[in-house]
């Protein structure tokens, strides 16, 4: 007869299921911000409209899977990492998906146009932001290994290369995000000034789902360092 492992009941259910899954479900989030900014440079509302509906059923489900994962989350001291840096990472991982959600809100609330020249370089941060999301999903993925090498060894070595990576994507989308306010800024004469601050405040939005998915690597980075 198998015997159960003590050791493996003192954890309860594992916390890094569910965060894996809750960030897979942002990241289902993010890459819709790529469909709603292509129907926005086709100039297509309906379409805007759908997509919107999908982040926001998306963000839900992910929000589903945050407050579950709160309300069970083991206070056990024996949990393999501290359970305020778990909540952390799901803080930020939330973040994201809420800030997919801000955009799709703002782009059916108020119908935005594309400026000429300024489709390929707004559809390339998205695109690049998109990349920061997908590289912070496969860091949290790499949460088992980690904890199954005692935070150390090749794994932790691997994580902290693909976290350089997401430091550099994220710069690279600050860059980006520059470039095409400051293409904003020398078109503000011949647009609307309450059009120039709306776009402002969205390629900043653009711009945070980088910033979050970086900073969720650089918790992951913390916890290695200790």
């Amino acid at each position: 007869m198998a015997r159960s492992n003590p050791i493996a009941s003192l954890f309860g259910r594992s916390p890094f299921k569910p965060t894996q899954e809750h960030m897979r479900k942002v990241n289902k989030c993010v890459r819709h911000v790529t469909k709603l900014f292509e129907a926005l440079c086709d100039d297509d509302q309906e379409k805007i409209k759908t997509i919107k509906d999908q982040i926001f059923a998306l963000e839900s489900e992910a929000d589903d899977i945050k407050n579950q994962m709160r309300a069970h989350l083991p206070k056990s001291l024996f949990m393999p990492v501290d359970r305020r840096d778990l909540l952390e990472v799901l803080d930020l991982q939330d973040s994201i998906a809420d800030t997919a959600q801000d955009i799709a809100s703002l782009l059916v609330e108020r119908k935005m146009e594309v400026m000429d020249g300024m489709r390929e370089p707004l559809l390339n941060l998205v695109q690049r932001c998109v990349d920061a999301c997908d590289l912070a999903t496969r860091v949290i993925d790499r949460l088992d290994e980690l904890v199954e090498t005692g935070f150390r060894g090749p794994e932790s070595d691997a994580v902290i290369e693909m976290v350089d990576q997401l430091n550099e994507i994220e710069s690279d989308t600050d860059q980006m995000g520059l470039d095409l306010a400051r293409s904003l800024f020398a078109h503000e004469d011949s647009m609307n000034p309450v059009s120039v601050v709306f776009w402002y405040d969205l390629i900043t939005m653009i711009g945070d789902l980088a910033d979050y998915s970086e900073k969720v690597g650089n918790r992951l980075r913390l916890l290695l360092a200790r």
